[in-house]
């Protein structure tokens, strides 16, 4: 079993920065595949973002490429997502999610991840 705590969510204004941090227990997630996603309410879970197992690859939705940065700290466990000019587009809650499925694996969809955190809200305000 994994646990993913996620932080660093807030109100910031258009053009903004966030670091959102994911924090996992229980398991290394080193070797695991991880993905952002975002939701807002009546609409579904939206890809944002993924690393590969390896980390050797890194994933966007286009609607963030170029603004958004995923990355992975193995000695602490965590992963981050880094989100530079900001919308208000952006506002969503964010949720990160791990699966540690080894093949075939669909980065950009929800129902591929095992475990989720409880999410962090972000809000930009333009």
């Amino acid at each position: 079993q994994v646990q993913l705590v996620e932080s660093g969510g807030g109100l910031v204004q258009a053009g903004g920065s966030l670091r959102l941090s994911c924090a996992a227990s229980g398991r290394t997630i080193s070797n695991a595949a991880m993905g952002w996603f975002r939701q807002t309410p009546g609409k579904e879970r939206e890809f944002v973002a993924a690393l590969t197992r390896s980390g050797g690859m890194t994933i966007y939705a286009d609607s963030v490429k170029g603004r958004f940065t995923i990355s992975r700290d193995n000695a602490k466990n965590t992963v981050y997502l880094q989100m530079n000019s900001l919308k208000p587009e952006d506002t969503a809650a964010y949720y990160c999610a791990t699966t540690f499925q080894r093949y075939g694996l669909n980065y950009r969809d929800p129902r591929q991840y095992s475990y989720w955190g409880q999410g962090t809200q972000v809000t930009v305000s333009s």
